[in-house]
């Protein structure tokens, strides 16, 4: 080990290569406190592909495993150390290489965080969408990793629907360039797509070619309150049915409603549900867009609806959604749950959770992007406990089977990781998993990259 830790000092610097323990502990795991991690040998900080190759290079030849890892912002231990593994670090990567406002992209390295492109872009009268709720601190490269998603996917889908290439290192250390500059392209393989979300167990990505958008209009925001979760299903039902696509839509069940509302010491008016939209598309056609959602609510049973198209309001309005976390704090702490459902189930899903949260004697709040059906129910327990921590993980485990149960998915945006990889095989099945495990044999075979993530070779 003394040899590989020379190699990797001579790789990318002595500063970069840490191996105090109580240095390197800062980089075991990332936010999901149920994913099992483990004692690197050394944590690596890399500036460049060549240093990058290097690295991969140096632990090949020893026979030792490589983690990749950005800001550790992820929720499912895709990012979590093993026992004498390399984490390797990208955040040092950080550089926007480029802008071309005419052909509509950016090059950037992954260690740009997520709201500093969306900022950069932003001077150009463009636009990044993906937008995960870390996105004030998360990194483009962790995003790809993750196929992150985020609160305006209902309209501009997830990272993935933003990705013309990649540079990634592979396990031999050679760099692989894949996809394209264009807006159509067809060569080959998508094997853009095929590492976008792959948890760094195929590579690890050292550029990202990203499509950008015009700088969408000022958004308008509606709120709507109900007495009843079917309602408020009905009224995301009504929507989708109708051909509307807001730039977000947003639901709170009646427990995180009573949370923001103790924490934030205001009377939301929801008994049950409550539904947040926005429409980004500015003027008239926004101002329809608006009213066709707040007629969708009315005729679903909703209590109340307002709409604004004051900014400072809509920021307001929004701000119960966003404080969800922070308000379930006051009763201990939290573990969030990611499935999607078909956008019709999902009240079932919420009727599901509150069955869950009184079996396990739990607090369950569930809120979600209710556009695209992809929930997060939040599990509050104390940590403290070694019987609240058994309940939460068991309430964990009912919530992701009631989702498949109910025609989804066990993640819509969080990834596999360490945490889910026995769902996984339930949810794709024994032929799914062999064509898996034969691409990661054929990209990566002696297991180098990330191993035990995502699912066993």
């Amino acid at each position: 080990m003394e040899s590989l830790l020379a190699e990797l000092r001579s790789a990318v610097g002595a500063d970069a290569v840490l191996t105090d323990v109580d240095v390197t502990a800062s980089y075991q795991r990332d936010m999901m406190p149920l994913a099992p991690y483990g004692q690197p040998l050394a944590v690596v900080l890399p500036t460049s592909a060549e240093q990058v190759q290097a690295v991969v290079r140096a632990c090949a030849a020893a026979g030792t495993p490589i983690v990749p890892r950005g800001a550790g912002s992820g929720l499912s231990g895709a990012a979590n150390a093993i026992d004498g593994c390399v984490v390797l670090v990208t955040t040092k990567m950080n550089a926007i290489v480029e802008i071309d406002p005419d052909n509509r992209l950016a090059v950037v390295e992954p260690g740009v965080v997520n709201l500093d492109l969306r900022g950069a872009v932003e001077k150009h009268g463009l636009f990044y969408p993906p937008d995960p709720s870390s996105y004030d601190w998360c990194t483009i490269g962790g995003n790809l990793s993750t196929n992150a998603g985020g609160l305006c996917c209902v309209k501009y889908g997830v990272t993935t629907d933003s990705v013309l290439g990649l540079d990634v290192v592979l396990a031999d250390g050679e760099l692989l360039r894949t996809g394209r500059r264009t807006v159509k392209g067809v060569a080959g393989y998508d094997l853009t797509k095929l590492f976008v979300g792959s948890e760094g167990t195929l590579g690890v990505i050292t550029r990202a070619t990203l499509a950008l958008r015009p700088l969408p209009q000022a958004p308008a925001t509606l709120v709507a309150a109900f007495n009843s979760t079917a309602d408020a299903g009905a009224a995301v039902s009504r929507v989708v049915t109708e051909g509307i696509v807001p730039s977000l839509m947003e639901i709170m069940d009646r427990t995180s409603i009573r949370a923001v509302e103790q924490y934030l010491k205001t009377d939301l008016n929801a008994d049950a549900a409550l539904l947040l939209c926005q429409s980004d598309s500015g003027g008239e056609a926004g101002r329809r867009e608006l009213a066709a959602i707040e007629q969708a609510c009315v005729a679903a049973g909703a209590e109340l609806v307002y709409a604004t198209e004051d900014l400072g309001e809509g920021r307001d309005l929004l701000t119960a959604r966003r404080a969800v976390l922070t308000a379930l704090e006051v009763y201990g702490a939290w573990l969030t749950d990611d499935v999607c459902v078909p956008r019709t189930r999902i009240a079932d899903l919420i009727a599901g959770c509150e069955r869950i949260s009184e079996s396990v004697g739990l607090r369950i709040a569930v809120v979600g992007h209710a556009g695209d059906g992809n929930m997060h129910p939040t599990i509050v327990y104390d940590p403290s406990s070694a019987d609240e921590f058994a309940r939460a993980r068991r309430a964990f485990d009912e919530i992701l089977a009631l989702g498949l149960a109910l025609g989804g998915t066990v993640t819509g945006e969080h990834g596999i990781g360490k945490i889910k990889r026995e769902w996984l095989e339930r949810e794709i099945g024994p032929v799914g998993m062999r064509v898996h495990r034969e691409i990661k044999r054929a990209l990566d075979p002696a297991n180098l990259f990330n191993p035990g993530s995502m699912f066993s070779v």
